[in-house]
């Protein structure tokens, strides 16, 4: 009877982490059809369901930043940012999305530092850390007041 009752617990366990499992994929796939469909209030809502569940997922922060940026809320894309780029420092697509951030609040410092991280770890899109080098080239923030 005992031995029963042991496999019956440690199955009932394995299908609830497998169903959870299953619950945080699904609502980042569904979370991503909305983004794509330009349904970001739909969208921002399972990403954060997304993240209570998974709250080591890079992805649901930066497509939380990519949100905010259609929003135009520079503040919640950087939080979302910074959050993705601590839990994987080498996602490209942070790191440029950081450098734009920076460029526009005129902090070179971090746009030298970023880019210097985004110019080890790119792969996709390194011609657009060229883009931003060549239009820095002529700002010499040493001559700021």
């Amino acid at each position: 009877m005992l031995r029963h009752f042991k496999i019956i617990t440690i199955s009932i366990a394995f299908l609830l982490v497998q169903s959870v499992s299953f619950c945080n994929d699904n609502f980042f796939k569904k979370a991503l059809k909305f983004y794509e469909n330009e349904k970001y209030d739909d969208a921002r809502f399972l990403f954060e369901r997304n993240i209570v569940f998974n709250p080591k997922d890079a992805n649901s922060y930066l497509y939380l930043a990519k949100i905010y940026n259609h929003e135009e809320d520079q503040r919640k894309e950087e939080n979302n940012l910074e959050t993705a780029l601590l839990i994987e420092p080498n996602n490209e697509e942070a790191l440029l999305m950081m450098i734009k951030i920076s460029v526009e609040k005129s902090n070179y410092d971090k746009v030298k530092s970023l880019s210097e991280t985004f110019s080890k770890v790119c792969k996709k899109l390194c011609d657009e850390n060229k883009n931003i080098k060549e239009s820095l080239k002529n700002i010499d923030p040493k001559n700021e007041s």
